[in-house]
């Protein structure tokens, strides 16, 4: 699916679901929110995004534990989780939050290389309860440039959340 139909998707299933959406990004620097801004009338369902792709970034503004980034590094499952359980938290509005981070090269660590983390976010119908949340590890192509994993990247992110919003529909 191209990076517009998914976004359409999302915007349709938001819309549908009468659900707010917020983004935090790291390695696609805002890509993912900018594909949902295309979509006309998506400001009722789109409360904004925020890039943090440096690890002071993260800390100050999404408190993510310095102690966590330097243990773990910034691309990992705990990180993306904090990462989007904490911009729901700040975005009261917010129904549901997707969090991105990764390592998109050049001159990523071979073990690095590619690997990327989304995180999905769910408010429940008691919104004082913590979020639900959903991990997933992502691996690009080798062979690809920056840009073209940026975009992979983007059009898997927006399909999770897709995903997501569809569950929310149909539960």
């Amino acid at each position: 699916m191209s990076i517009p139909a998914a976004a359409r998707r999302v915007a349709r299933l938001l819309m549908a679901t009468s659900r707010k959406v917020v983004f935090a990004e790291s390695c696609t620097g805002g890509l993912v929110s900018g594909a949902l801004t295309a979509i006309p009338g998506i400001s009722n369902h789109h409360c904004g995004g925020m890039v943090v792709y440096r690890n002071e970034s993260k800390i100050v503004l999404l408190d993510i534990p310095r102690k966590l980034l330097d243990k773990v590094g910034a691309v990992s499952a705990k990180v993306a989780s904090l990462m989007a359980q904490n911009i729901l938290v700040h975005t009261k509005e917010a129904d549901i939050a997707a969090s991105v981070t990764g390592h998109l090269g050049p001159g990523a660590p071979p073990e690095l290389d590619g690997l990327v983390f989304v995180a999905i976010a769910r408010r429940g119908n008691n919104r004082r309860t913590k979020p639900q949340i959903k991990v997933h590890k992502l691996h690009c192509k080798a062979a690809e440039t920056r840009l073209k994993r940026q975009r992979w990247v983007v059009e898997r992110v927006l399909d999770l959340l897709g995903n997501e919003l569809e569950a929310v529909q149909t539960s």
